[in-house]
């Protein structure tokens, strides 16, 4: 087996369906990744029917323990990013409120707490919104409580947060040219 590259990229998908698919195929250009895949994100990926086969330097990284065994790297440098896409209304609010009791959730405060800087695309960004469901395209309305919390998450240190997938694709691209840069 390869030693693993290191810092590298982690991903963490929740149960959003907001541009999942989209989300999902980004992860296949990002090398050195780990995929952290919420209990939520398992269902929302057997309702979109995707499997988890990425590039051979993509790790997957499941939500099976109550304290979120996975995060502990945080600590030892193997990550310099992580990208939240997308990110669910409940996440974002539990992120914003400081509650950490899903693998999702946990990685946001963990790469906060050692000053990772988070790339969080936020599915509730407008009053009203067109989204891609398993069946097709629906209206949502998202709630003034959810507008809210992607508002404060905005004012988190080393966190950007992304309302659109051109500006998912953007900031992805970007961290990766610093990075390029730096390396």
């Amino acid at each position: 087996m390869a030693m693993l590259h290191t810092p590298r990229w982690a991903w963490v998908l929740t149960g959003s369906g907001h541009f999942f698919t989209e989300s999902f195929a980004l992860i296949h250009q990002v090398e050195h990744c780990d995929v952290f895949v919420s209990k939520a994100a398992n269902e929302v990926l057997r309702m979109y029917k995707l499997k988890l086969d990425f590039p051979e330097t993509t790790r997957v990284l499941h939500d099976k323990t109550a304290s979120a065994i996975p995060v502990g790297e945080f600590y030892h440098g193997v990550y310099h990013t992580v990208v939240v896409a997308p990110a669910s209304s409940n996440t974002v609010a539990k992120c914003v409120h400081g509650i950490s009791d899903t693998l999702a959730t946990n990685v946001f405060a963990q790469a906060g707490k050692c000053r990772v800087p988070a790339i969080v695309f936020a599915c509730d960004t407008a009053p009203e919104l067109e989204t891609m469901a398993p069946h097709g395209l629906v209206k949502v309305y998202p709630r003034s409580i959810d507008l809210e919390n992607t508002n404060q998450l905005k004012s988190f240190e080393r966190t950007q947060v992304v309302e659109s997938l051109a500006d998912l694709e953007a900031s992805v691209r970007r961290r990766h040219a610093e990075l390029a840069s730096h390396g």
